[in-house]
């Protein structure tokens, strides 16, 4: 496997706040306070670190269910280990591709951190509680020719927990087909009827799915419907409702310290905002309504509401300050989206646990096949040429294809045109200045003739050559689907169908933490 780095500045749609905790530390070190590139960052983490035994031992206990035989749970029971955690909503057929690299970051920190003293397994957090079915009921895959796919569940009613969603049929054989004749396609379908069973709910096929992929990284999996869980985090979450009024006040501060250092506030708090779900058969908003939550049902007080503790759910910004209540965090992993939760949840971290676990970057992959790679070569493109229009990009594939004879004469002709016109403008400025303004106008025009005769050229060479059209179509929709990166798009298993399960244990085995750019990687 070969790879090559691309900096976030060079991708569509960086935010600034992602790209300034990348390379310019410095920048948001008041949202951060530690820097994930500083070993020393670890260390000071890990004394901030209070875990009482006793909570410890009740999370190995309700964990053990969910993750029978696990060396790391066993080393998670040890006093004084940490965790590096990362989570994902529970998407069909393993959500996004992010998902794994995600948990490939993880098992590679803990293995470093546990390298340089530091005892510390990786867990992955099954965001079960989301109620947003329309995120996670679809999967996009694609073929030999890179078509991409989408395949999703039939329309089915929303609210409950995703995690609880048990769908009628797992469209398995729409995924079939639309994996076609990929070399390994054979050897995913049986693991996905393996995890996807009929009456299995999408929280628990997702979790069989990814612990059969990743099982050379051994994982601990944490589900937060599990009833034991909740009841470990009740405390937490019965704290925030007798402290919403302040933690509120604290997070719209934040938002305005975010804005007026020229950065995002990634959730709006809105005035009747509570940052809490109740779970009664749904999950329903609790909005605040005159010093009380409110729900469609009913209203409570703060003193009935925190008596509630176990049916409480933590909205998007307090619910990493759930997960570190329950676990002994060092390291959370996440993308640019939760580093900018993590931007706004750090007020809530200080109130409320009175620390924060190192923030870090999840390895970032665009994956070529050897015919993408061929391509590139072949079009003198790189991997940033292609995150453009598709327009665009034909385009310029397309002027690659005039043949070289003929290009030598529009770049002999553009020269010639210039040094022209630069003589013209000379005589020109002296015998009236005024008229330059014109002149430089006038350049403008006849260069711009010249190349829109050599895009209509480049475009009919495009038209004549099938070959070459097919070549920009699949690598743009490899690369660049629907103007989105890949790993954004595509879920795991076409690369999985294509190159081998063994994918995830090469990916874990050649990363460097020590990049946190866009890795492009060619097989």
């Amino acid at each position: 496997m070969e790879s090559s780095c691309v900096r976030h500045t060079q991708i569509p749609a960086t935010s600034k706040l992602f790209s300034d905790f990348l390379y310019n530390y410095e920048r948001v070190k008041p949202f951060f306070p530690h820097y994930f590139a500083d070993p020393d960052a670890f260390k000071d983490a890990l004394l901030q670190i209070q875990y009482p035994d006793s909570r410890r031992s009740a999370l190995i206990s309700a964990l053990r269910p969910l993750n029978p035989g696990s060396a790391s749970l066993e080393k998670l029971a040890e006093p004084g280990t940490v965790a590096v955690v990362t989570g994902q909503q529970v998407g069909l057929f393993s959500g996004p591709a992010y998902t794994v690299f995600k948990a490939i970051t993880a098992a590679r920190l803990a293995h470093q951190l546990t390298e340089s003293g530091i005892p510390a397994v990786p867990i992955f957090w099954l965001a079960t509680e989301d109620h947003d079915l329309a995120e996670v009921d679809h999967a996009w895959v694609f073929n030999r020719d890179a078509a991409p796919a989408k395949i999703a569940l039939a329309p089915m009613s929303n609210g409950v927990p995703v995690g609880t969603v048990v769908p009628r049929e797992w469209p398995i054989a729409d995924l079939e087909d639309a994996l076609g004749d990929l070399p390994f396609a054979g050897d995913v379908i049986a693991r996905i009827r393996e995890a996807y069973r009929p009456g299995a709910t999408l929280g628990a096929a997702f979790l069989a799915l990814l612990r059969d992929l990743l099982r050379d990284l051994d994982l601990v999996f944490i589900d937060p419907l599990i009833p034991e869980v909740r009841q470990i985090a009740a405390p937490l979450l019965s704290d925030a409702v007798r402290n919403i009024p302040d933690l509120l006040a604290a997070l719209r501060c934040r938002n305005a310290e975010l804005e007026a250092a020229g950065y995002h506030a990634q959730v709006h708090i809105e005035d009747d905002s509570s940052l809490l779900f109740l779970i009664n058969g749904k999950r329903n908003p609790l909005h605040l309504q005159q010093g009380a939550f409110a729900t469609k049902e009913r209203t409570y007080n703060a003193s009935e509401l925190a008596q509630l503790g176990p049916a409480l759910s933590p909205n998007a910004l307090l619910r990493p300050v759930m997960q570190d209540y329950l676990l002994p965090t060092i390291a959370y992993v996440g993308g640019p989206a939760e580093v900018a939760y993590m931007a706004q949840a750090q007020v809530l971290y200080e109130k409320l646990l009175g620390r924060i676990p190192v923030i870090f970057p999840r390895n970032s992959y665009t994956l070529l096949d050897a015919r993408s790679s061929k391509l590139l070569t072949k079009y003198r493109l790189k991997v940033t040429d292609l995150l453009d229009t598709h327009e665009h990009v034909r385009n310029r594939m397309a002027a690659r294809l005039i043949p070289a004879a003929l290009r030598s004469e529009f770049e002999n002709a553009a020269r010639q045109i210039a040094s022209s016109l630069e003589s013209v403008d000379a005589v020109l400025n002296e015998f009236d200045p005024t008229l330059e303004a014109a002149a430089q106008k006038s350049r403008s025009k006849m260069l711009y003739q010249l190349e829109r005769m050599q895009r209509k050229i480049a475009n009919e060479v495009m038209r004549r050559d099938e070959r070459a059209s097919r070549d920009a179509d699949y690598v743009l929709h490899l690369v660049y689907p629907h103007r989105h990166l890949q790993e954004r798009f595509y879920s795991i298993i076409p690369f999985l169908a294509k190159a081998g399960l063994d994918v995830p244990k090469r990916l874990f085995d050649e990363t460097q933490l020590a990049c946190a750019d866009h890795v492009v990687r060619s097989w």
